[in-house]
Formats: C-alpha cells, sequence, structure tokens
C-alpha cells in the first residue's frame, strides 16, 4: 500500500498517516465556506450541538448515582440533589439543559422555516433535522419517567394509554411498551435503556449525517443565495464565503457566551421556571392510587398536545372538511411533481372519509403524531419561487407570524385543564396550524415576489 502523503510531522503527523484528523478539521472548518452574512439565527446549530454534550456529560454523572428501581428511584434522586457533592447543580443541568434543547431546536427550526434552509439541495439536511427532533421527543419522553414523581408516573401512563387507541394493535402495542398492565418497575427499566443507551446512539448518529449532509450540499443564507453557483476567486474558492474556522467557530463564541449567562441564571436562580422545566407535582413520590388533579407533559411537548386534546367526535367532521378542501385545493392549484399529483389527494381524501370510520381518540394521537410528521414532506410543500421570507409578498410574512403565534398559543393552552372555551381554541389552533402545511402548496406561490440578488447582500459589524 502506497504511504499517505502527509504534510504535518511529530506527533499530529504519525497521528495522520493513521487517521485523517488533520484532513477533516479542513474539510469541516478551516476550509469549509459558509456564507458571509450570517445573522444571529444561525447561533442555535452550534448552540444545540453545545447543549447535547451537556447533556450527555451530565447525563453520565446522574447514571452514577441513579437506580432505576421503582421502590428507590425517587430516592435516588433525593439522594442526587442532597447528598450527592455537586450532584443538585449537575441534576439541575440536566433538567434546564433538557427544556434549552427544545428552546434552541425550535429556533433552529423556525430560522430553517423563514430562509427556506429545506429547499433543493438541502431536502436531506431538513430530514435528518426532523428525525433529530422526533428522537429528542422521545429522549424526553423516556427521560421524563425516570424520576418518578407524580407527574412522571401519571404523564407515562396518559401518553403509552394513546398507543391502545391504535386500531387493531393497539391494545398490545401498549402493553408491549408498559412492559406490564400498568406503568410499574417493568416500565421504568425499559425507559431507563431507551433514554441511556438506544435513543442516544441514534440520535448522535443522526447528528452526525445532519453535519455531513450539510457540508456537503453547503450551508443556506439569509438570502437564499447558493453561493457555490457564484463568483469564485483564482483558487475556486466562493467569493461569498468564508472559512467557518475561524471566522465562524469565534462568531459562535458571542452566541454561546449569552447562552451560558442565561442557562446559568436559570440554574441558579429559578430551574423550576414556575413549574415549567420542573412540575411541582413531580417533587412527590409517584403514588399509583392518587391521580393529580391535572396531568400535562412538558412544555415543549404541550403544542402537540393540545392537538391530541382538540380531537373530538365532533371536531373530526371539521378536519374531514378540511382534508376534502386540502385535496381539492391540492389537485386544482397543487403543482406536485408527476403522478404525486393525484396520489396526495387521494390519500387525502380516503383521510376524509376514515375520519368518520375510526374513533376519535384514535384521530387525536394522528393529529399529534401527524402534525410532527408533515414537517419531513416540507421541501415538497413549499413551492414559492425563492427561499427566503426576505423577498416573499409581506403577506405571506405575516402568515408565518399567525403560524407563530398561534404554536405559542397551542401550548399554553396544553398546560390549562380541559374546559369548553379552551377546547374550542385549541380546535381552531389545530386547523391553523395543519393548514398551514397541507395548503402551502397553494399559497406559497401566490403574490408579487421581490427580485433575489445575485451575490449575498452583507454589511460588515
Amino acid at each position: 500500500m502506497a504511504e499517505k502523503n502527509v504534510e504535518t510531522t511529530g506527533l499530529l503527523g504519525w497521528v495522520d498517516r493513521r487517521f485523517p484528523l488533520t484532513s477533516m478539521i479542513k474539510e469541516h472548518m478551516s476550509e469549509y465556506y459558509a456564507p458571509k452574512n450570517f445573522n444571529f439565527w444561525y447561533f442555535f446549530g452550534s448552540l444545540a450541538l453545545l447543549v447535547l454534550v451537556i447533556q450527555i456529560v451530565t447525563g453520565i454523572f446522574l447514571v452514577m448515582s441513579y437506580k432505576p428501581d421503582a421502590r428507590f428511584a425517587f430516592e435516588s434522586v433525593e439522594y442526587i440533589m442532597r447528598e450527592v457533592p455537586g450532584g443538585w447543580f449537575i441534576r439541575y443541568m440536566h433538567s434546564t439543559g433538557a427544556s434549552m434543547f427544545f428552546v434552541v431546536v425550535y429556533l433552529h427550526m423556525l430560522r430553517g422555516l423563514f430562509y427556506g434552509s429545506y429547499r433543493k439541495p438541502r431536502e436531506l439536511v431538513w430530514i435528518f433535522g426532523v428525525a433529530i427532533f422526533l428522537c429528542l421527543m422521545g429522549e424526553a419522553f423516556f427521560g421524563y419517567l425516570l424520576p418518578w414523581g407524580q407527574m412522571s408516573y401519571w404523564g407515562a401512563q396518559v401518553i403509552v394509554n394513546l398507543f391502545s387507541a391504535i386500531p387493531f394493535i393497539g391494545p398490545e402495542l401498549s402493553l408491549w411498551i408498559r412492559g406490564d398492565y400498568v406503568v410499574s418497575d417493568a416500565t421504568l427499566n425499559r425507559f431507563f435503556a431507551f433514554h441511556v443507551i438506544a435513543i442516544p446512539l441514534v440520535l448522535i448518529g443522526l447528528v452526525v449525517a445532519h453535519i455531513l449532509a450539510l457540508h456537503e450540499v453547503g450551508s443556506n443564507n439569509p438570502d437564499g443565495v447558493e453561493i457555490k453557483q457564484g463568483p469564485k476567486d483564482k483558487y475556486g474558492r466562493p467569493v461569498d464565503g468564508i472559512p467557518f474556522h475561524p471566522y465562524y467557530s469565534v462568531h459562535d463564541m458571542v452566541g454561546v457566551a449569552g447562552f451560558l449567562i442565561v442557562f446559568a441564571a436559570i440554574i441558579f436562580f429559578g430551574p423550576e421556571m414556575g413549574g415549567y422545566f420542573l412540575e411541582y407535582n413531580n417533587f412527590i413520590p409517584a403514588d399509583p392510587l392518587k391521580t393529580p388533579p391535572h396531568i400535562a407533559p412538558v412544555w415543549y411537548f404541550t403544542p402537540f398536545y393540545t392537538m391530541l386534546r382538540a380531537t373530538t367526535s365532533d371536531f373530526t367532521w371539521v378536519l374531514a372538511a378540511a382534508a376534502l378542501i386540502a385535496a381539492v385545493a391540492l389537485f386544482i392549484k397543487g403543482r406536485l411533481p408527476g403522478i404525486w399529483r393525484v396520489i396526495v389527494p387521494v390519500i387525502l381524501l380516503a383521510v376524509a372519509v376514515l375520519l368518520k370510520v375510526f374513533d376519535a381518540k384514535f384521530w387525536g394521537v394522528v393529529s399529534m403524531g401527524g402534525a410532527v410528521v408533515i414537517l419531513f414532506f416540507l421541501p415538497w410543500l413549499d413551492h414559492s419561487p425563492v427561499k427566503s421570507i426576505r423577498y416573499r409578498p409581506n403577506w405571506h410574512k405575516v402568515l408565518y407570524a399567525i403560524f407563530i403565534i398561534n404554536f405559542l398559543i397551542l401550548g399554553w393552552l396544553g398546560t390549562q385543564p380541559v374546559t369548553p372555551t379552551y377546547t374550542l381554541m385549541g380546535q381552531v389552533g389545530t386547523v391553523i396550524y395543519l393548514a398551514f402545511f397541507l395548503l402551502m402548496p397553494v399559497w406559497s406561490r401566490l403574490g408579487t415576489f421581490k427580485p433575489v440578488p445575485d451575490r449575498v447582500t452583507f454589511h460588515a459589524h
């Protein structure tokens, strides 16, 4: 085998002859050219990676003292908080990190929505990102049971029971997930294994795939201009790009510093965040004989939980009508490629019929899950001639604002007890959320679009 051509010497040269360390750093850092017009929205990708590291490291230290046993789980958490040196700090870092992970990821996805980062050629980058989001939801759900407090126990009971609504296989599936007829020690052990081993391995793999796919096609930018297709210097490098390292690696340190200030302030002064990050009922040991008056998931699940609760028998008529309208609109006005112009409307028509065949509880689960799964199809739902929100009609920006406000309202409704008024608000919010995506092939290409510049617009700061 021919000797590798290695430029470095000494210890680094010895490593490079056996492992492509320097070449990887060059390819993904110092010789990876990113658009020079990144703004603060681009902090959140690196912040998500930072929080992932925080969660893994703090999780390792927590596992050293935690006991995944229904008799001792709650006491082991109290032992960590009261007896383990620095245990309270590690536990609060982990619990705060879980919520901050979703804050960062939601903002990271919102940036992708604003600037069209899911559009060609970054469809696979987006798909990996949504898969990461699904893994985070699973990781958070499985980890939520581990403190074995009242809300952990009953929250897991409610969510697992939802699977029983799936026709034909539901009861057996929920029994298999629990490992028992009720949430018990078997459930705790299963959730612990998924939370500590299975999902983190998948999550790390998806993060690596996400970054590799991004660096293969290049980063998007606020203008939606492809710098690889723009002018290049005599070395073949994009004129509108700058090396990620040292420019953006240092630039991201500003975001990291700001994030850590907020992160530390929450840990030291308000780790419960008014009961949103750590519910007060979770400081009470799990009691299978005493149900809390109001069971609600953690705040980052509440928008989807609201959609679940909003899907009543009467509301399925509204969803059926909405599916019918979407099918007609997509067939007449949608520009779906090839046979998909027929397949997608047919699927929606089938859904409209089946909505009155199966139980409303099942469709609640479908609407909750579909609200996340639909994000996978976003690259093919958006038919706008431009990527960035900067060059879209102003009324498009109003739609995005309505979508964001609606999502926040859905999140708040998920923390409130069920009342007729809140149920109606949840139903309206569910329709707005689903209509935003299902009708996107129609509304995304309507209006007068501004001309997109040939090169990125950049102002030094």
